[in-house]
């Protein structure tokens, strides 16, 4: 450098007419107090964010807690119904079992009844039928009877006369 420095043979001498120098240690402390203000701001912003979603979250769970335990007691006493239910539904199958036996019972013991009916009043039919031909021959016997009674009648009262005028001619002869 020595050499070359001879060579040129003079020296140079430069200035610079320069600002005053940027004070880097002052704006990154700005920087860095706008970075910790805004990572602040932005802490603050997700906190508040997240105990707003808690505190929805949290309603929510008691929504639905409460929700969840009326549900719990609707399906308790829906099953009590169901089971209170099923006893009924049960005692009515008895009660219609005992019933159609009954029925059957009560049903077998008419038909009895009424078979016997009908054979007495078979009976009956049939002695009311010979009773009509008893009936019906004795009205002819007796018509018959009657007949000859009529004509008896007849015969006696023309023997009446006969003997009634022959008297009359014996009077007067």
């Amino acid at each position: 450098m020595t050499a070359l420095r001879g060579q040129v043979g003079g020296e140079i001498s430069v200035e610079m007419d320069a600002a005053p120098g940027i004070d880097l240690t002052k704006i990154l402390a700005e920087m860095r107090e706008q970075y910790e203000s805004l990572a602040e701001k932005n802490r603050r912003d997700a906190e508040q964010w997240f105990f707003s979603k808690t505190e929805e979250l949290n309603r929510e769970v008691a929504i639905n807690t409460e929700q969840l335990q009326s549900g719990k007691t609707e399906i308790t006493e829906l099953r009590r119904t169901i089971q209170s239910l099923e006893i009924d539904l049960q005692s009515q199958l008895s009660t219609k079992a005992a019933l159609e036996g009954t029925l059957a019972d009560t049903e077998a013991r008419y038909g009895t009844q009424l078979a016997q009916l009908q054979m007495l009043i078979s009976s009956v039919e049939e002695q009311l039928g010979e009773l009509r031909c008893d009936m019906e021959r004795q009205n002819h016997e007796y018509r018959v009877l009657l007949d000859v009674k009529c004509r008896l009648e007849q015969e006696i009262a023309t023997y009446r006369r006969l003997l009634e005028g022959e008297d009359a001619q014996c009077v007067r002869g």
